[in-house]
């Protein structure tokens, strides 16, 4: 009797549930014509959800590309605290051989990579522009006519080249002058060195004169010449132009080149703050070489994390570009790294 008892009321209550649901669904509200909240979805058309970015990314390289580089890695961490960086200068050499060796990740470039390079694994895409720009002493005893008349690319190759050019009086055409010229260039392997005897001759840094001065690193070398009124020199925009007011380094002077060879220093050759300089790099007005691209290189093409970063500076990462003092790519410049890294 109790066990009947027992079934009995479980079977009411049971009843009483179902009454409860079909009441609930005969007066549930109409559907909302508003789109649903996406939720995960299993099966084979659910979209992946991206893991959070992590690990260690390592550079080295150019000098001319670092401050650009801390720049980005920075803003990169913001956006993914668990990605960190290891960022070192050194010369374009040196970001070649750490690369090619495996020592880093990434290889900050600032030359054209050669093709003995990518017959041994070096795989590279361009990520912004700058430029090579000559420099001498403010100081300097022909100051005055070097602003007023410029170098030109003969006068250029003669210093640095050929060594026809002694005297700073044979650059600005004063035989009474009989100051020396004192050459300066980087003693360790670096992409400013090999853009500047490409454009004082088609040469490599190799080919810069040999009795010229080295100079390890371009923050030494600027400074150096800066400090030498009888020096001369080439170093990057970034370099020469310092970063927070814009303005030349203390006690360096960037000659204008003389590019329309009319024998005058036009308003256009002529820069005193860096605005003027990327201006002109942008705009194709300053000569190529010696701006040149910027590249970054890896051993084979970039997988994982390295490719995501790369990724990241060739879209979102180009708008910290202008206020670094770099130039961006233009779109189609941009569309063909992007490819290339597919």
């Amino acid at each position: 009797m109790r066990k009947i008892s027992f079934i009995l009321i479980s079977t009411i209550i049971a009843f009483s549930f179902l009454l409860s649901a079909c009441g609930s669904a005969a007066t549930a509200a109409p559907a909302s014509t508003t789109a649903p909240v996406a939720t995960e979805v299993s099966g084979p058309t659910a979209a992946p959800t991206a893991a959070p970015l992590s690990g260690n990314i390592s550079i080295s390289g150019a000098f001319a590309l670092y401050p650009m580089m801390t720049v980005w890695a920075a803003d990169f961490t913001k956006l993914n605290p668990n990605v960190q960086f290891d960022v070192q200068g050194g010369g374009a050499g040196k970001g070649m051989t750490d690369t090619l060796s495996g020592a880093v990740d990434i290889g900050m470039i600032s030359r054209k990579i050669t093709s003995a390079e990518e017959g041994k694994g070096a795989f590279w895409v361009a990520v912004t522009k700058d430029a090579v720009f000559p420099v001498v002493s403010a100081q300097n005893p022909v100051a005055a006519d070097i602003i007023a008349k410029g170098i030109s690319q003969d006068a250029f190759n003669k210093i640095f080249i050929t060594g026809e050019y002694k005297t700073w009086g044979d650059v600005v055409g004063k035989p009474s002058v009989k100051d020396l010229i004192h050459v300066y260039t980087r003693s360790d392997s670096a992409g400013s060195a090999d853009t500047w005897a490409q454009f004082c001759g088609g040469k490599v840094q190799a080919d810069i004169l040999t009795a010229a001065i080295g100079v390890n690193g371009e923050p030494a070398l600027v400074d150096t010449v800066s400090k030498d009124p009888l020096g001369i020199s080439y170093s990057n925009l970034n370099s020469v132009f310092d970063a927070t007011s814009g303005k030349l380094v203390a006690g360096a002077l960037v000659p204008p080149i003389d590019a329309n060879k009319n024998g005058t220093a036009d308003p256009d050759e002529y820069f005193q703050t860096k605005a003027d300089a990327v201006s002109a790099v942008a705009s194709g007005k300053y000569p190529s070489p010696p701006s040149r691209f910027e590249y970054l290189a890896t051993k084979g093409k970039p997988t994982g994390l390295t490719l995501a970063f790369i990724n990241w500076i060739l879209t979102d990462g180009q708008q910290y570009l202008d206020a670094a003092g770099y130039v961006p790519l233009t779109p189609d410049q941009q569309s063909e790294s992007l490819a290339k890294l597919k």
